[in-house]
């Protein structure tokens, strides 16, 4: 018995992605869909290696299915073998000359307009075989999806100096990269009192309304606040950063922006930004798993991530020394 499941396992690693993506997915016709493949054909697989194993590894439930206990297994160690071998068809790739490959990269919504761009065009002019398959989502999700195996890379962002930054927490295990400096910036109208001032300091501006914008942002307002020993009074909240600028230019109150958000959707008329008194920012990383460098086309993705000129939004480049606890990857540049 135990030679014939060896057996089986030596020769169907389709059915190693099969398992996987149904115990992701939770059913055969989603598994099938997400790895191109028909839904009989998905089922088919998982008869022959039913039938080779002895065991059966799926098992219906309600409109769906779920994994038996065999199915279990093979999912548990299916990720590290898949991934293997998409290192070792990578490194035949990269000898033919990168003609192919795909990468997906996940992303917050102010990089969308800004980073991203410039990545896709550079990543096509220089490796036109290769296939960047882009997902926007805030960091919290953008690490769940590289943990998920749903993307193979996420540019996230932190505030490291806030005692409840989730991002530490959230990235243990993977590889995190620090790439820019993004400065934050008071966002108030242009009649307002500190407006013609260079820097504005957080706790001038206490008795204020506040807009309020993602909900990472606002936890970051409240620890500078907390710095400034104040309580800032949120007005208003949205994740929407134009809906942000309208209502401070309608002087509803005053915000705290990053640069990039600036970049991505340039202030209106009648409201200017300024930078914190105490020079505060935020951190831009790159997050991937550990070894995810070993497929070429990541690799080729994360060389052209770290080319990228970011002076145009403001960024500055951030030191290489990694997060507490977590390693980095070698090729980062």
């Amino acid at each position: 018995m135990a030679e014939n499941i060896h057996r089986a396992l030596d020769v169907d690693s389709h059915a190693l992605r099969i398992v996987h993506r149904i115990n992701e997915l939770g059913s055969i016709t989603a598994a099938a869909r997400s790895l191109g493949y028909s839904q009989p054909a998905v089922s088919q697989h998982l008869k022959r290696l039913e039938a080779r194993l002895g065991l059966p590894l799926v098992a219906k439930a309600g409109r769906g299915v779920r994994l038996t206990e065999a199915g279990r297994i093979l999912a548990r160690h299916a990720a590290t073998v898949t991934q293997a071998l998409d290192a070792a068809a990578g490194e035949l790739s990269d000898l033919a000359g990168l003609r192919s490959g795909r990468v997906t990269l996940a992303a917050f919504p102010s990089a969308s307009a800004t980073v991203i761009p410039t990545l896709l065009r550079g990543l096509s002019q220089r490796h036109p075989g290769v296939q960047l398959n882009y997902l926007e989502a805030e960091p919290p999700e953008a690490v769940r999806a590289v943990r998920d195996q749903a993307a193979d890379l996420a540019i996230t962002f932190s505030y490291t100096g806030d005692q409840a930054d989730p991002h530490r927490q959230s990235a243990q295990g993977l590889t995190v990269v620090p790439l820019w400096r993004d400065e934050m910036l008071v966002v108030v109208p242009r009649e307002h009192p500190l407006a013609g001032q260079d820097r504005i300091d957080l706790a001038l501006l206490a008795g204020e309304p506040w807009i309020g914008g993602c909900p990472r942002c606002r936890a970051h307002l409240l620890d500078l606040a907390a710095r400034s020993a104040f309580t800032p009074s949120i007005s208003y909240e949205t994740d929407n950063v134009v809906a942000v600028f309208g209502m401070v230019a309608a002087g509803l109150g005053v915000a705290l922006v990053p640069a990039l958000a600036i970049a991505a959707s340039p202030l209106p008329a009648g409201i200017v930004a300024r930078p914190t008194a105490s020079g505060d920012f935020r951190t831009i990383h790159l997050v991937g798993t550990e070894g995810a460098e070993s497929i070429p086309a990541v690799a080729a993705t994360i060389r052209a991530i770290g080319e990228i000129d970011a002076a145009p939004w403001s960024l500055v480049e951030a030191g290489r020394a990694p997060m507490p606890h977590t390693p980095v990857a070698a090729h980062a540049r």
